[in-house]
This record gives C-alpha cells, sequence and structure tokens, in this order.
C-alpha cells in the first residue's frame, strides 16, 4: 500500500470510528488495530488521533459547504433555491450518514472552524445575500436578513439532524414540509406540501 492508500485508509477507519463512538470513545490504539497498522503508522501520517479527526473533519465540512453551495448557486425561483438547498442537506444526511453524525457531535479540537455551529454560520453567511435581495424587492427591512438566514438554515440542520435518527418519512416530504414552514409561515401552511421541482 502507498503512503497515500494507507492515509486515506486510516482517514475511512477513523471516519468510521469517530461516528460510532465520537472523539473521544475512539483510541489510536483501535484506529490502528482496525487498520492492520502500528500506533506509530497513524502517528507518522496525522501527529495521533486530534490530527486524523480534524482532517475527517474538514473534509465533512467541504462535503457539506459544496453541496448546499452548489445547490444555491443554480439560479431560479428563490423558493427553488431554498427546495435545492434543503434536499441537498438531506441528501448528504442520507448518503454521508458517518460524516454527518460527526459534524453534529461537539468539536474536541479547540478552534473556531470546523465546528457544526461554524458550518451553519458559513452557510447562513451565504443564504443571508439572498435575502437581502428579496427583502430589498418587496420593501422589508434588510437589516434583519442576517438573522433570518440563521433561523432558516438552523431550522433546516436541526431537522436533517433528526432526520438522521428516524429517516422516516421520505426524503422529499420532509424536505416539502421544511419548505412548506420557511416558504408559508405557520399562518400561510399549504395543508399538503410538495416539491415545484422534482427531487
Amino acid at each position: 500500500m502507498t503512503g497515500a492508500q494507507r492515509r486515506e485508509q486510516l482517514l475511512d477507519v477513523g471516519r468510521t470510528l469517530f461516528a460510532d463512538k465520537g472523539f473521544e470513545g475512539a483510541s489510536v490504539e483501535e484506529i490502528a488495530a482496525r487498520a492492520q497498522v502500528s500506533k506509530p503508522v497513524v502517528y507518522e501520517h496525522f501527529g495521533g488521533k486530534e490530527g486524523l479527526y480534524a482532517v475527517v473533519v474538514d473534509r465533512e465540512v467541504r462535503a457539506l459547504l459544496d453541496a448546499i453551495t452548489g445547490a444555491l448557486a443554480v439560479p431560479g425561483h428563490p423558493r427553488q433555491m431554498l427546495e435545492r438547498a434543503t434536499m441537498a442537506l438531506l441528501t448528504y444526511v442520507e448518503t454521508s450518514t458517518d460524516g454527518f453524525r460527526i459534524l453534529v457531535r461537539d468539536s474536541p479540537v479547540a478552534q473556531a472552524t470546523g465546528t457544526f455551529a461554524s458550518l451553519i454560520g458559513d452557510i447562513a453567511t451565504q443564504v443571508e445575500h439572498l435575502l437581502e435581495e428579496q427583502f430589498s424587492r418587496r420593501g422589508l427591512e434588510t437589516g434583519t436578513a442576517p438573522m433570518y438566514a440563521q433561523m432558516l438554515v438552523g431550522m433546516v440542520a436541526l431537522t436533517g439532524q433528526w432526520w438522521l435518527g428516524s429517516r422516516t418519512p421520505a426524503k422529499a416530504q420532509v424536505a416539502a414540509h421544511l419548505v412548506n414552514l420557511a416558504w408559508n409561515g405557520l399562518c400561510g401552511l399549504e395543508p399538503d406540501p410538495r416539491l415545484t421541482s422534482r427531487p
């Protein structure tokens, strides 16, 4: 196995263990044993458990941020952009379950980036610009856009965290209800919400 292949193997093993046991529950000994290497190999590649964890978290943050950024980058009606971003987050939860489990845990590494809260903040900043534009068009106070962006992104993220454990109802149905609440508000809820675009 090449050094690059070994590094990827250790990242895969670490990702699985961090998702199952959390940072504190996973040990270098167990990572090495599952990878069938000695502990010094883990230290050689990552400097220890903290280094391995930081790379795993960084990759997951990038994957989720790229998915949501990509969904928001496609022009369209604001409701469709909201639908695409919601589906992107739920698809990430569905296809990268271990990664999402890692992200929603508190990061033990003392850093301002790489935590779920900072990731949500990064996404909210992108959404904020979209909301400012819509608020301006409708004559609403644009200064409240950052607050609404936090509300909107937080609502979707926390629902994704809940859905991680239940997986019911179906992803498109969860997305439709999220968009229903976000788009129509409580007083304008549609009785049977559907996504306007195909998932």
